[in-house]
């Protein structure tokens, strides 16, 4: 039995009392009406009711008699209401429907869900075509009443949206890996069609339409497509990756487009880029380096960074992966949220644009917990010695820059000092603070250059990144350092 059963039931009895009484919730007819208006109105105050509403069918109108229906009678009925609920108001409305059994007779119980985006309006009409329930009528709302509706209405995100046409059963399994997507979270593959579809439903990636088809989200084509080619409006989107011959854009450049989804084709792109980086490490003796310059970890929360926290609804571009010889620059369209500053943007809570997708890559294990990433990403780089992050935010885009390894002689004053105020964020989640020690330590420096990382320190409190933990201890050697802002 649906869940709801127990409530619609629950309603009819209360109305078909000694003394029959209309309610809110529910509204009992002998058959549909032939009026379409009519039910668009019913169904449009139904779906802005607070838990949606009930329609009973088999109840004589006059007399409250249960009479009971024939199944013909009840395909028909919904039939009409499925396309009702698509065509005769805006937004779409779901609906749901069960032939129950009551006082021995066969009823139809149809479920008019609640719209999360309200007011519900008649289509091609504008909102005060809207309806609600009130004293066990559905009659038309007032301005003040809509403008209550929209104060309860919850926008749509951009992962919510259609990605596609209204799709039979097999048509969404050729197009999205739902298999690669369950494997990422250590479930089995159902054994039934129709289990697979109702988890898809459950993830978010499809949405059901009264058992007429589905629509493929943005969320399961951008997580889960097979061929992101095959969504017009997500070709734009695919990971663009791109790998220069040389420092700059003046040489030689071959491009490798994306095909898959993000999160089925992440594992695959990680290991696309570890190949390329391999060709364009050193060669010592005319024998082959082996060992990787740019850590995993930083490369994997880098690119799911940009992946995660794009702007979708910027057209005609998305997530980019720039390899060139001597650094990784990883873009995306759309400026960091209005609440965040550059310069915290290590161990601070993301506010992310896309919450569906970034939750899912934290459940899919592809990136890790909530505003850890590019703290991993800090202390990957660290401990291989590389120059400090780079981030900038540019008119449309926001940019991280990963460099390959530079000694601490080669580095400007600006790159000394990001190192600098990166350590101290390290370790004051960490340790409390950093000392000349782990600071020399981090750039793999030998203890008789402890003066050099004591100018350092003090260029970089002169900059105004870090501060003394305690600005009244006087012995310098077993000074601790904090952020700025700690």
């Amino acid at each position: 039995m649906k869940n709801w059963i127990n409530k619609a039931i629950a309603y009819l009895e209360k109305s078909l009392g000694k003394v029959p009484t209309e309610l809110n919730e529910i509204d009992w007819k002998e058959d549909l009406s032939p009026k379409n208006d009519k039910l668009c109105q019913h169904i449009s105050a139904f779906a802005n009711m607070p838990g949606g509403g009930f329609l009973v069918f088999g109840i004589n109108n006059r007399s409250a008699s249960v009479i009971g229906i024939d199944k013909a009678k009840a395909d028909n009925i919904i039939e009409r209401l499925a396309s009702l609920c698509r065509d005769g108001v805006n937004p779409l409305v779901k609906i749901d429907h069960s032939i129950e059994t009551f006082m021995e007779k066969e009823l139809l119980f149809i479920y008019i869900q609640e719209s999360a985006i309200k007011p519900v309006h008649l289509i091609h009409k504008t909102i005060e075509d809207s309806f609600i329930r009130s004293g066990g009528t559905t009659r038309r709302a007032s301005r003040q009443e809509v403008g209550a509706l929209m104060l309860n209405s919850k926008s749509p995100t951009w992962e919510e949206l259609h990605a596609s046409k209204l799709l039979t059963e097999l048509e969404v399994i050729t197009l999205l890996e739902y298999d690669k997507i369950l494997e990422l979270l250590g479930k089995p593959v159902p054994s039934k069609i129709e289990e697979i579809m109702q988890w898809m439903v459950d993830e978010k990636m499809l949405v059901d339409v009264d058992g007429k088809g589905y629509y493929i989200t943005n969320f399961g084509a951008i997580a889960a497509a097979k061929d992101l080619n095959k969504f017009d409006g997500l070709v734009r989107k695919v990971v663009r990756l791109i790998k220069y011959e040389g420092k700059n854009k003046a040489g030689a450049s071959k491009e490798y487009p994306g095909r898959k989804g993000y999160a089925v084709g992440f594992e695959s792109l990680i290991n696309f880029v570890q190949g390329l980086l391999q060709d364009s490490e050193i060669i010592k003796n005319a024998l082959r380096v082996n060992t990787a310059i740019y850590p995993e970890q930083a490369l994997r929360e880098l690119i799911a960074n940009i992946l995660i926290h794009q702007d979708f609804n910027i057209r005609g571009t998305g997530p980019m992966i720039e390899i060139f010889e001597d650094r990784i620059v990883f873009s995306n369209p759309g400026k960091l949220l209005p609440s965040k500053k550059i310069d915290r943007l290590i161990r601070t809570t993301p506010e992310s644009r896309n919450e569906i997708l970034a939750s899912a890559f934290r459940r899919y294990n592809i990136c890790e917990e909530r505003g850890s990433g590019f703290e991993k990403a800090v202390i990957a780089i660290e401990l291989f010695g590389l120059p400090p992050l780079k981030f900038e935010e540019l008119e449309n885009s926001f940019k991280v820059t990963m460099y390959a390894p530079k000694k601490y002689a080669d580095m400007t004053s600006v790159e000394r000092i990001e190192a600098c105020y990166q350590h101290s964020i390290i370790e004051y989640y960490g340790n409390g603070g950093f000392s000349n020690t782990s600071l020399r330590k981090r750039f793999g420096m030998h203890e008789k250059q402890a003066s050099q990382i004591s100018l350092l320190i003090k260029e970089a409190m002169e900059a105004g990144k870090i501060k003394p933990k305690d600005p009244e201890n006087v012995s310098k050697k077993f000074s601790l350092y904090i952020p700025y802002w700690a």
